[in-house]
């Protein structure tokens, strides 16, 4: 049998609200910091412009901190920039995730892997 890998989705929720932040927030935030666009962002996620900006804000609203800020383009097209928070959560995120699928890895080879032949 070919060798398996363990895969895990993260994300965080509060006790009143279900996926605060995760892969997904997480994702869009740096296809933000790296289009400068939040509609380009949800193109190149595909995802759609309301389902981005609807993520966002329950990730702004339940985070209590601004992740993005906007500005309206007129004629020469408006911009979405990440704030310095949004900035942190990326790394500090990307960071945990690490750590996270270090964690499984080791968790899957004490566990899983024997069991495969």
């Amino acid at each position: 049998m070919k060798r398996l890998n363990a895969k895990c989705k993260l994300w965080l929720s509060s006790k009143n609200i279900e996926g605060v932040f995760g892969d997904g927030k997480w994702r869009l935030l740096e296809a933000i910091d790296r289009t400068g666009s939040l509609r380009e962002a949800s193109k190149s996620l595909q995802i759609s412009y309301r389902k981005a900006w609807g993520d966002l804000n329950k990730a702004q609203d339940a985070l209590n901190v601004a992740l993005v800020e906007k500005q309206r383009g007129g004629n020469i097209g408006g911009k979405t920039t990440l704030t310095s928070e949004g900035k942190k959560w990326i790394e500090a995120y990307s960071k945990f995730r690490a750590d996270v699928e270090k964690a499984v890895g080791k968790a899957y080879e004490k566990r899983i892997e024997g069991l495969l032949k």
